[in-house]
């Protein structure tokens, strides 16, 4: 791989933020500050940290990067979910939100476990 653009999962939580972004726009105007700033900056985490760990040329680093945007993931699940349980999200949106999560966890989780298997630390 050339660059971290080549990783489907950076790819796909870039469109998940790009799509993040336009459904909490229609937040209530007391959560900007609140739930959307909050969704906002952990689904931006996601690629943020898949890019950083894929520069610093290292295996090791990278995997541990990929585990911090699992977890940014997984914050940005539970945040989704409390929209949805607000009703700041319709429940066909977040279920589509929730797939697409659940599509990038699978392919992080897939990497990482290549990148261990490549360090030799897989058991």
């Amino acid at each position: 791989m050339k660059s971290y653009r080549e990783i489907k999962s950076w790819q796909k939580s870039m469109d998940l933020v790009t799509q993040l972004y336009k459904e909490t726009d229609c937040f209530p105007d007391s959560e900007k500050f609140g739930l959307t700033n909050q969704i906002r900056r952990s689904s931006v985490s996601i690629p943020s940290n898949i890019a950083e760990g894929f520069g610093r040329n290292s295996l090791n680093e990278f995997i541990r990067f990929l585990n911090i945007a699992r977890g940014s993931l997984f914050e940005m699940q539970t945040q989704i979910e409390i929209a949805q349980n607000l009703s700041f999200l319709e429940r066909e949106i977040f279920q589509e939100l929730i797939a697409t999560s659940v599509e990038i966890e699978k392919l992080i989780n897939g990497l990482i476990n290549s990148l261990k298997v490549k360090l030799g630390t897989k058991h």
